[in-house]
């Protein structure tokens, strides 16, 4: 069922636990990530984000048909689920999202002055909030490990600095830097828990932790007892997927049954052992950020 981003994530910090945002790109990965959720009678965050796409593909329609298919899932999902449009790159994208019917947004403002970042943000939430949607934001910006983002080193978030933003834009979840980094699949990041301790304490909303799939699983516990309620992942995800198709194709025969092992949704499916690989993934996810339900 389809529930307030708000509701999802007050519920996660009453609850101990956070909830994760696991990025899709097409039906397949999108139940993947569902599925994984229902079975593990766990609230999820479904949803597509914006930085990766094509532009002219996302713009000349995609978006639209992207959030099509995610609101057919969460209005049909068995568990709680919000619904967000993640880090796209104008305003006009977050208008678009909105009427498509994502119920939380976020504009990717990380690499622009403060003064911008509230200016624009600001501009969101009053959009958003008018017609009952959520807003995320981020204060700081996250270095990006595959040079795809743009990202350069990153700038840690302040916490005096968030607690001024959120007072002055009025959004509903801050996403921070501290040590986390976009696309890191290698490795783990160095986070720096002292700091998300002083931004927990200098804010009142829930902190968002992006760049997951690098955030070491061993602080996990801890960063959702400092006010994390959300984990965005997607990196890992996408590795996984990939893995189960290289394998699935190495071992198709030389002549195959084209319909049977592209898109049938049997045990042949190439795609259907794609995702079968990421929803195990998603699946150990969810486990690491209920570690106190169960």
């Amino acid at each position: 069922m389809l529930i307030p981003f708000n509701d999802l994530l007050a519920d996660a910090l009453a609850g101990g636990y956070a909830v994760g945002y696991f990025e899709a790109w097409d039906i397949y990965s999108l139940e993947a990530v569902l599925e994984a959720a229902e079975a593990e009678s766990a609230p999820v965050i479904l949803g597509f984000g914006g930085v990766m796409m094509e532009p002219s593909w996302f713009d000349g329609g995609g978006l639209e048909r992207l959030a099509a298919l995610g609101l057919a899932a969460a209005r049909s999902a068995k568990i709680p689920v919000a619904f967000i449009l993640n880090e796209v790159a104008t305003f006009a994208q977050i208008v678009r999202g909105i009427q498509a019917g994502f119920n939380v947004v976020m504009l990717d403002t990380s690499d622009l002055p403060y003064s911008e970042n509230v200016r624009l943000t600001q501009q969101v939430v009053q959009t958003a909030h008018a017609v009952g949607v959520s807003v995320e934001a981020e204060v700081g910006e996250l270095p990006d490990a595959s040079g795809e983002m743009g990202g350069g080193a990153g700038r840690l978030t302040d916490p005096e600095e968030a607690a001024r933003f959120v007072d002055e834009t009025g959004i509903d979840a801050l996403a921070v830097s501290i040590g986390n980094v976009h696309t890191l699949i290698a490795g783990k990041a160095v986070v720096d828990l002292e700091r998300l301790a002083a931004i927990h304490r200098a804010v009142s909303v829930p902190l968002v932790i992006h760049g997951g799939t690098g955030f070491p699983e061993e602080a996990i516990a801890e960063a959702i007892s400092l006010g994390v309620a959300k984990f965005n992942i997607g990196s890992v995800l996408k590795r996984a997927f990939l893995d189960g198709l290289k394998e699935a194709t190495a071992a198709l025969p030389p002549k195959v049954a084209v319909h049977q092992v592209m898109g049938s949704r049997k045990d042949d499916d190439v795609l259907q052992q794609g995702k079968a690989r990421m929803r195990q993934e998603v699946t150990r996810l969810i486990r690491l950020m209920r570690p106190n339900v169960g």
